[in-house]
């Protein structure tokens, strides 16, 4: 009997693990069992090296989830448990591409934020953002806990060429975000087109794993329910 699919959910640029709340608890009533990846948001290269950390605690196949920035991570994870990947508006950069080319291919939404880094050398999301650009279909609890949680990102995470990315490899799901401010929704259809991922698109905004959890709940189920049967078929009888 082969292992049941655990699902690794990672994380984008200004939050952390705890962004995925609503999915963790909706994936829990399906009888789903998920983790997430704590990325330090350092460099690409750690934020790799933390989420392989995290698959190498896992027993069994496993459905990758990422959101946003984590696009450019779960691509460019090795390990072999890894059976399909889930993209929910994020960033798929190719052999060789950075984040910063992939979102430089298409001019900004108006509304999105000007970014710079700090002294320090870190880029943190403006607070009036949250609510202009980031997640303007959150209500004032979840924004408040959004700008609470938020994590800086370092410039070296998104300009580091990847390697040959994983959903080249494995099949792969893309959420659109049609009312995306942050990543251009002519960015995310050319990279699920690119990526020949079965594709699902909603009015949601940037973070539709807080405000329309239900959505990427069920985008993550099909592609769990998909290595389910791709297990069940390949496992010894």
């Amino acid at each position: 009997m082969p292992s049941d699919v655990t699902v690794v959910l990672a994380h984008g640029a200004w939050a952390d693990g705890s962004s995925w709340s609503k999915v963790i608890g909706g994936l829990r009533a399906a009888g789903i069992r998920s983790v997430t990846a704590p990325l330090p948001l350092t460099t690409l290269a750690d934020d790799v090296a933390a989420l392989e950390h995290t698959l190498a605690r896992i027993d069994g196949p496993v459905v990758l989830a990422a959101h946003a920035y984590a696009g450019a991570v779960v691509g460019s994870a090795r390990a072999a448990n890894v059976k399909a990947l889930v993209y929910v508006t994020a960033l798929a950069p190719d052999s060789g591409e950075t984040v910063a080319d992939v979102l430089a291919r298409t001019p900004p939404h108006p509304a999105a934020p000007e970014l710079t880094p700090d002294a320090a050398g870190l880029i943190w999301l403006p607070d009036e953002a949250f609510a202009s650009a980031f997640a303007q279909h959150a209500s004032v609890e979840e924004l408040a806990v959004l700008r609470a949680a938020q994590r800086p990102i370092s410039p070296a995470c998104l300009t580091v060429p990847v390697g040959r990315p994983l959903w080249k490899d494995v099949p792969s799901w893309f959420l659109i975000a049609e009312d995306d401010r942050m990543i251009p929704i002519a960015t995310q259809r050319f990279l699920a087109e690119r990526m020949a991922a079965t594709v699902v698109s909603y009015p949601v905004d940037h973070t539709p794993l807080v405000t329309a959890p239900a959505r990427v709940i069920a985008t993550i189920v099909r592609a769990v329910d998909t290595v389910r049967q791709q297990e069940r078929a390949t496992s010894p009888a």
